[in-house]
């Protein structure tokens, strides 16, 4: 079964519906970290109403009081059936799926299953800071394999660091994040090919964070990793979050390959305690009834891609970017400015614009900035234009 082609309303984008009055109301990390002054263009929150079916499932469960422990296999149906759809894969199956709070929370508990303390992770550097976070916390070596030309996989790099992790006799797992966060990556069928392939040849246990993978240009193609030739021991993380805004919604499914089933099984089963009834509720219904809703925003966030491109051209022509396929994130090497390593407390400061720092990313982070796009073109234009009044 082919893919199914978005059907998209030209006129209907949820990044345009949000006023930025409207959007100063909310409590959440993105408007409350900084103050009121400052555009928050960093943690990757969208500035978007929530998905009509979304809202419904959230407020009949309210009025039901449906709001206890979660159980059954509706997301993970919801889920495979996302998948058949939008990217043709057949491979998922709902009996080697486990439910878990989140995708981060999901990522540890099934590197708990393959890896033991002091085990080495492999991670795509410069990457979501929170691998470094967890990983370290959890008593795992990381080993950086940092990204080669294009921001894509440096396979040469990546074989060096799977020696590096199968020379110490210990259970190397390598968490791979596709799309690739802060990139905007998204990596091919060959790509994450090759990838099961080294894997398999130095008998590490690939995890894929594959949080953004509903959230790709409309001319581009997600491909699961567990869904390649030679992928069958491996593990995905999923969930609605990102694409449909959800991440205050606690809720996220570990999916395991053929040959990982049983390693899955071994999770325990208070792991599953740990989401909301109410958050699988919702992406649930995300997935089963939120596809124009998700292809409005992808349509948005392909006009933003090409606005940022442009208003960068104009504006600050030095700092170099180079619109992604995939994530509703930006990635700016901001070092011809001469700002030093960390060019978003420079633009905090100088022009109230809150970005990422690109030195919590990793290797290869120092000089960047990390800017959210899932904002209004308005936003967005102001934001960039505080950006380059502070260098003047």
């Amino acid at each position: 079964m082919e893919p199914k082609p978005p059907d998209v309303s030209a006129d209907a984008n949820p990044l345009r519906a949000l006023s930025l009055d409207t959007l100063r109301q909310r409590t959440s990390m993105k408007w409350r970290t900084y103050p009121a002054d400052v555009l928050p263009l960093w943690v990757a929150e969208m500035d978007v109403p929530l998905a009509a079916p979304v809202a419904r499932t959230i407020a009949d469960a309210v009025a039901l009081g449906d709001t206890g422990y979660p159980a059954g296999t509706a997301y993970a149906r919801a889920l495979a059936d996302f998948a058949r759809e939008r990217w043709g894969w057949h491979g998922l199956a709902v009996e080697r799926t486990a439910i878990v709070p989140d995708v981060m929370l999901g990522i540890v508990e099934v590197l708990k299953l393959v890896t033991r303390p002091g085990d080495p992770v492999v991670v795509n550097c410069p990457v979501y800071p929170p691998f470094y976070q967890f990983l370290t916390h959890m008593d795992r070596r990381v080993v950086e394999a940092p990204l080669g030309a294009g921001l894509r996989i440096d396979f040469d790099v990546l074989e060096a660091a799977f020696r590096d992790a199968a020379a110490g006799g210990g259970r190397g797992a390598y968490l791979l994040c596709s799309p690739h966060n802060p990139t905007g990556t998204v990596h091919s069928a060959e790509e994450l090919a090759a990838v099961a392939a080294l894997a398999a040849e130095y008998g590490v246990r690939v995890v894929a964070d594959e949080i953004h993978a509903p959230v790709v240009a409309l001319d581009a193609t997600f491909v699961p990793y567990l869904s390649v030739p030679g992928a069958e021991r491996g593990f995905s993380l999923m969930s609605a979050s990102k694409a449909w805004n959800l991440a205050g919604l606690k809720a996220a499914l570990a999916v395991a390959g053929p040959e990982a089933g049983g390693d899955l099984a071994r999770m325990p089963e208070e792991v599953s305690h740990g989401p909301s009834h109410v958050g699988v509720l919702a992406h649930s219904a995300a997935l089963r009834d939120g596809g124009d809703w998700l292809d409005a925003v992808r349509a948005g966030l392909d006009e933003n891609r090409r606005l940022l491109a442009r208003l960068l051209a104009e504006r600050l022509p030095a700092v170099r970017y180079r619109p992604a396929s995939g994530t509703f994130l930006a990635w700016l090497d901001c070092r011809p400015l001469g700002l030093g390593d960390n060019p978003a407390a420079f633009f905090l400061e100088r022009g109230r614009v809150a970005l990422s720092p690109g030195p919590d990313f990793g290797t290869g982070g120092a000089g960047h900035v990390r800017l959210n796009l899932a904002t209004s073109p308005e936003v967005l234009t102001e934001a960039v234009g505080r950006m380059a009044e502070a260098l003047d």
